[in-house]
Formats: structure tokens, sequence, C-alpha cells
């Protein structure tokens, strides 16, 4: 068994400090704007400690003012914000749907009404959709099938008016609806899944699931379907791109971690199985979320809506003393498919149904602005080099 010492993930602020090389203010600036999460000290409730990952981070940066190149490579890994939007924001540890509370909106509102909210439109009517899924095939398999159908015979996003793609964002939806909650098209979306996985019950959570996971400013796969749409291509090809994006283990899937998580402590104990992963994959993805210091409301908001497992529970209590960080939206849809057993992939499919709709949103604002997304790549052997142009030793070969 590795032990791992918990504490050596926090630092005290003169440590900080040391590696950072910096004044305390610009230590505490960092704080404030999300960029290191502080925790009360244990031991002395007048400290705080400060998590090393994030202050190792940001010492790796140059102090001073840095050359545009080092800026751009910066942002792309959880950097400032270098992409101007009107859909959603994260500040002071909260999301916002265009300027209103996300959470606030999934007390009542539906995935539906949350599309015409961030697609600025009145009103959004979803459809039938074409096709379906086949009764063995995988929906999230039904899905990427049903939009690669219609990439080739779908206009083009660019040069078209907002009303219009705003009216293809609507049919796109409906395909991938038909995929991922297929039958009873005269339901709300939240009741189509939860019939049929004939989970009646769970339809008020899924509801308030799909609202809080339908955008989040500009994550890997919205940046993904941004990138897409703005080479002109179809709001469906931008949607496949956000979907294919969404699979990874470190997005979409990472509701996996939670779940082989908790299968392992229902063998050696909750504690035994934090520190198993802490010390197998140096982070425990369900828990702590880099945007949100003092804990991802998401998950809070969620959690707070039914009784998850006792398992669950226990683990969101441990994982909170042990790593100082509180469960995150992948422990909650983990926890909400394991009390409602649903099936093994319900996770990934609502996060698929609820984030195409923050997808189609980028594609379209993205749309709107009639530019390119191609950013430079800075030329080196390992994808490093320190300068702007290649090493006259780099080989030479024939193209």
């Amino acid at each position: 068994m590795v032990l791992i010492n918990m504490n050596s993930l926090w630092v005290t602020a003169e440590e900080a400090l040391a590696r950072l090389k910096t004044k305390p203010q610009t230590l505490y600036a960092n704080v404030s704007r999300g960029r290191i999460r502080a925790r009360p000290d244990p031991d002395d409730s007048r400290r705080s400690l400060y998590r090393l990952s994030d202050v190792e981070r940001l010492a790796e940066r140059h102090v001073g003012r840095k050359a545009s190149a080092d800026v751009a490579a910066e942002a792309i890994h959880w950097g400032e914000p270098v992409m101007p939007t009107s859909i959603s924001a994260i500040s002071d540890g909260e999301l916002f749907y265009r300027g209103r509370s996300a959470v606030e909106l999934s007390g009542k509102f539906g995935l539906e009404d949350i599309a015409a909210l961030l697609w600025d439109t009145e009103r959004v009517v979803i459809g039938p959709g074409s096709g379906g899924h086949a009764p063995e095939e995988a929906r999230i398999a039904a899905a990427f099938r049903l939009l690669a159908a219609r990439v080739p015979g779908d206009l083009p996003s660019s040069g078209r008016s907002i009303p219009a793609l705003k009216l293809e964002a609507a049919s796109v939806l409906a395909t991938v609806a038909g995929a991922l909650a297929p039958g009873g098209h005269d339901l709300p979306l939240h009741q189509r899944l939860a019939k049929g996985w004939d989970q009646h019950e769970a339809a008020e959570i899924i509801r308030k699931v799909l609202v809080l996971g339908a955008e989040h400013e500009l994550n890997v796969s919205a940046f993904a379907a941004r990138v897409t749409a703005s080479s002109g291509a179809a709001l469906s090809a931008a949607v496949l791109s956000g979907l294919a994006t969404l699979t990874g283990p470190k997005h979409g899937g990472a509701w996996l971690g939670a779940s082989r998580l908790a299968e392992h402590a229902s063998r050696v104990g909750v504690r035994e199985a934090i520190r198993d992963m802490l010390a197998s994959e140096s982070m425990v993805r369900p828990f702590g979320h880099t945007l949100y210091p003092d804990g991802d409301p998401r998950a809070k908001a969620i959690l707070s809506s039914f009784d998850p497992p006792p398992l669950y529970a226990e683990l969101a209590a441990a994982g909170e003393d042990l790593l100082g960080e509180p469960a995150n939206l992948d422990f909650a849809l983990a926890a909400l498919a394991a009390r409602f057993a649903l099936p093994q992939d319900a996770p990934l499919v609502i996060f698929a149904l609820s984030r195409t709709v923050g997808w189609l949103a980028h594609a379209m604002e993205q749309a709107a602005t009639g530019e390119i997304i191609r950013p430079r790549a800075r030329y080196g052997a390992s994808g490093e080099a320190d300068d702007d142009q290649p090493s006259s030793a780099a080989p030479r070969r024939r193209l």
C-alpha cells in the first residue's frame, strides 16, 4: 500500500510566496481570481493553505512582461479568457447563462427553455427528428450516425442569417434528441429520458442536470465546436465535433472515474479508495474544479436534490476531508446514475444531450463573426521550442 501525505498537496503562504517569488498581494489576487485554490489550515484556523499544483503551475510562468507567444500558449491551458462570448460566464464561483444564474434557472426551467435563452430566441420547438436508434444500438452511437448522415447534405453555416441558423439548430437538436432520448416526442426532453429508462421519479432531477450541464464557457468540446463552425461547416458538423470531443476520459467520460472509485471503495473502504486513486493517478478527478475554488455549484445543486446512495455520500465526505475539494459535476452524474439504477451510459447520454444546446449556441455565435479560428504552432522536436524559427538541425526531407 502506498501512503499519501494529504498535507503535501497544500502549502503555507510562506512556501507559496517562495515558489512564486511574488508579493502577498499577488498571491491573494490569484486566489480571488480562482487561479490558486485555498483552504483553511486544519491546525490553525487563522491561516490558509494553498493548492500546491496551482502554485507550481503559476510559478512556471515568466515574471514580468511576457512575449505574445507565451501569453497565447498560457491562455490555452486554463489561462486568461481569450475569446469574447455573450453565452455564458464563470465569475466568483458561479455559472451564468447570459447573465442569469444557472443554478437558479435549474430550479424551474427545462432544457428547451435554456436553448431559447442561450440561442437568444423566444421559443425552441424540438420536433421528432429523423431516424432513431436500432434496438441494439447504443444511444451515443446512434447520435454519431445520425449527425454524420446530416453533415454532407446540410448547408454551410457561413453566409446565412441568424434566424435561419436558429431554425437549423432546432433541427440538429431534434436529431440528437431522437438518438439519445427516443420516443415520447410530445414530452419535454427530461421526461423523454426518464420514460425511456422507466425511471419516472428521476425526471425532475434529470431536468435539473440537463439545465446545469447545457453550457460551461469555453470548455474543450465547445472550443472544438467553435473551431469547426469557424471553417464555415454546417451546424451538424460542429455538434459532431463537440460530441467526439465529449467522449474523452478527461471530459465527458470523467464520470467513469467516480464510478470506478465507488466500485473500489465498496471493496477497500472510501478513504483507502481515495488514497489508491491519488497514488495511481496523482489526482482524484471526481473532486474539485479549477474554475471553482470553493466547489462546483452545479454539483452542489444536483446532490442536494436527492439522497445519494450511502457509499457516494461517504465518498463525498471523505473526499472533501482528505483532499480539501468538494465533489464535482462528474461525481454528481455518477451518483445520480447509481441512485436511480440508470444504464451504464446514462451520464454520458444526459451530458451529451444537455451540452448539444451549448455547442449550437457557440457554433452560431462563431459563424456570426465570420472569422476562422487559426492559432499558430511553435515548432519543436518534442512539441516544445524556445526559438521562433525552426532549428537548422532539423532533418530535411522531401515531401
